[in-house]
């Protein structure tokens, strides 16, 4: 569309819920959040970009960014650029040998590919106002929680994240880093993205 506005974004986490994975794509230095509800392996493929997990064998984005490097191209920054019907709309900006290219892509491919790249992220500002709800609706919410999300979305009421102790924090953390060490041994990438990102969160 022509005359759009964007803005910067921040990939700010992925949820689970009642209704499927969300992934929560914050403007930055925005009171509001822009829901987009993924699949099972983009959820994946997302927390293994985010968690900087690695993997034995490269994934689809994986694929996509070394076949993006043999050919000397680069990715500029991905733009979530239209909502319609309730379907979202992204592509991704190449740059190919002085040349510029722009790549269709579903949102959960462009995100896979950003988490990886560090590339920007930007989001037009129509599909802000059409989309957006208040980060204090799903403040807290994490990978694996149900309900709650759909509950804010809805308007049915926020999420109570209740304060933690000192002691009970550093007891968290140790639980999370044995679990973490469990799930990579296992190979259990998902599961090991997920603890990583938490983890990092309270150690911030």
């Amino acid at each position: 569309m022509e005359g759009q506005t964007f803005v910067e974004a921040d990939i700010w986490t992925v949820a689970q819920t009642d209704q499927g994975n969300v992934v929560l794509v914050r403007p930055k230095g925005s009171d509001l959040a822009v829901p987009i509800f993924i699949g099972q392996l983009e959820t994946q493929s997302i927390l293994i970009g985010m968690g900087g997990v690695d993997v034995p064998r490269p994934l689809t984005h994986d694929l996509i960014l070394s076949l993006v490097a043999s050919l000397s191209a680069q990715i500029g920054r991905i733009e979530i650029h239209d909502l319609r019907e309730g379907t979202f709309y992204a592509r991704i900006l190449l740059r190919v040998e002085g040349r510029d290219l722009v790549v269709d892509a579903r949102p959960s491919d462009a995100i896979g590919i950003a988490v990886r790249a560090h590339c920007p992220v930007f989001i037009a500002e129509s599909v802000i106002e059409e989309a957006g709800i208040s980060v204090n609706l799903v403040a807290g919410l994490q990978i694996g929680e149900t309900g709650a999300f759909a509950a804010a979305v809805e308007g049915e009421g926020g999420i109570v994240v209740p304060a933690a102790s000192e002691a009970g924090l550093a007891r968290e953390v140790e639980r999370l880093r044995a679990e973490l060490e469990t799930a990579v041994a296992e190979e259990d990438y998902e599961r090991a993205a997920a603890i990583r990102d938490k983890l990092r969160e309270l150690e911030s």
